[in-house]
């Protein structure tokens, strides 16, 4: 296993996403051995903290992670911290002073990764005095890690990314779609091109549609503030469903690297057209959920929200995908808060067999292969098949052939930051978003975002906390005749 050697600068190093997701992340790699003498992290924010008070905070978000207290602690004495304010020149300064010196002491090679764990408002100006004042490296790698929100429609996204351009290029450029660090949408491309049995049927001729449900069971608790200028549409489907639309649909790349996964994502979002007024009407529904006995207050009701709020908890829609491959395939999306399980999974159903021979059992018809990818809170995968019904009887009945990841194989399995974070370091793009892909996504989600606005309260369902969401959302696949693949808990 080869050291990786990198200085990290963590604009934002007192928030919330550092303590809970980035320093377990690199922790994870230190112990691991990926990380060992030759790093150092740099912590920047207003707040005035001590070296001494980052690492004790850097061992506080440690607890429960493996290795003694001797580990966490000598790996917290590679954090650095220095009380940053963003719009100052003299502070980059201080910066660059701070990052030689952790440079040659630590023997880094000149190598820096550059992480924006801030409000996206800061990006440009962070970049601006990275590249003014001299803290990109001459002589080893530079990479700029942004979180999202990358912009709140194509018109923002576009002037952030023409911001940040001004001192990185695309190639130095990782925008992080945690999603695609989880572990089985990172078997989406082995299971599509590794496998004939699948191979050869990932179309319009045998799948009859795509369904991905990303359901939490939780309110905006602490994101409320965030959530009014987001919403569903922006928070889940812009980004991460977008992204998983276009792993499961894109066409076989010329080869497995970042460059050419790239560049068969852009296309099949191209293939992706905005919907129109009525288009959006007809295929999207937005819903707000409401309180009641036992299960907590209504959206509206949430501390620092609207009395009034028409911003959706829940999205379901339909998308179409205008290509030889999936013409006529719906892909069935739903994602919602406070809904009945958590539960984050994609359901490919395959046409029905025609012209059946064989007697049913108790239906009057063959019931559909489903293929299910359960991406979290479990993780592994089903494939529901016909057979024979067990006993005397001829009829054909289904069964499932499961494959879940037992605590063994979960454990061996990283985290997505901790992988997303390797990745970076060993300058693997795959599993990040292109900026084309982004602007694509945009275009669709803003002739959405356009009519929802326009509508104001109109239009918006509001459906009972702890539900599967508004009945709208069931109806949208009824006009199909068809049905959602995973009915709830209830129906498990």
């Amino acid at each position: 296993m080869t050291e990786k050697r990198a200085l990290f600068i963590i604009f934002g190093g007192s928030g919330d996403l550092a303590q809970r997701k980035l320093y377990p992340a690199l922790y994870g790699l230190y112990y691991q051995g990926r990380l060992a003498k030759h790093f150092a992290v740099i912590g920047t924010a207003r707040r005035p903290w001590t070296d001494d008070h980052y690492h004790d905070v850097i061992k506080q978000s440690l607890v429960g992670a493996p290795g003694s207290a001797h580990q966490k602690a000598e790996f917290a004495d590679h954090f650095y911290y220095q009380s940053h304010d963003v719009t100052d020149a003299a502070h980059y300064v201080t910066l660059r002073d701070l990052a030689a010196k952790l440079d040659q002491q630590y023997a880094l090679d000149g190598n820096r990764v550059f992480y924006m764990a801030m409000a996206p408002r800061f990006f440009a100006t962070i970049a601006e005095h990275v590249k003014s004042e001299k803290l990109l490296s001459d002589k080893g790698f530079n990479r700029l890690i942004v979180e999202k929100p990358f912009g709140r429609d194509f018109a923002s996204a576009k002037q952030l990314n023409d911001d940040i351009s001004q001192a990185f290029t695309e190639n130095q450029i990782y925008r992080i779609d945690h999603y695609l660090g989880k572990e089985m949408v990172q078997d989406i491309m082995p299971l599509r091109f590794a496998n004939p049995l699948f191979e050869h049927v990932w179309s319009k001729d045998f799948i009859d549609n795509i369904q991905i449900t990303l359901a939490e069971d939780i309110g905006v608790e602490e994101r409320a503030g965030y959530y009014e200028t987001a919403g569903a549409l922006r928070d889940m489907v812009q980004n991460h469903i977008f992204q998983i639309i276009a792993m499961l649909t894109m066409e076989k790349p010329v080869k497995y690297d970042a460059p050419s996964i790239h560049a068969a994502k852009r296309a099949v979002l191209a293939d992706i057209k905005p919907y129109t007024p009525a288009q959006v009407h007809a295929n999207f529904v937005r819903g707000q959920y409401v309180g009641g006995d036992n299960v907590g207050l209504s959206y509206r009701e949430e501390d620092n929200i609207a009395s009034d709020s028409t911003v959706e908890t829940y999205v379901a829609g339909r998308v179409d995908i205008a290509n030889d491959r999936w013409q006529g395939v719906p892909i069935y999306l739903r994602t919602g808060k406070k809904l009945a399980e958590k539960q984050s999974r994609i359901d490919i159903v395959f046409k029905p067999t025609e012209n059946n021979i064989l007697p049913t059992a108790g239906d009057t018809s063959v019931g559909s292969d489903v293929l299910t990818l359960i991406i979290e809170p479990e993780t592994g995968m089903h494939l529901t098949l016909n057979g024979k019904a067990i006993g005397v009887s001829d009829a054909v009945s289904p069964f499932t052939l499961d494959h879940a990841l037992d605590q063994d194989e979960l454990a061996k399995a990283p985290e997505a930051y901790q992988r997303l974070m390797l990745n970076i370091l060993e300058g693997n793009k795959l599993t990040f978003t292109h900026w084309q892909e982004l602007a694509a996504s945009w275009h669709f989600i803003d002739a959405i975002r356009t009519v929802w606005d326009n509508d104001g309260a109109d239009g918006l369902a509001f459906y009972n906390s702890g539900t599967m969401g508004p009945r709208e959302a069931d109806e949208l696949l009824a006009r199909d005749n068809r049905q959602w693949v995973w009915q709830g808990p209830a129906a498990d």
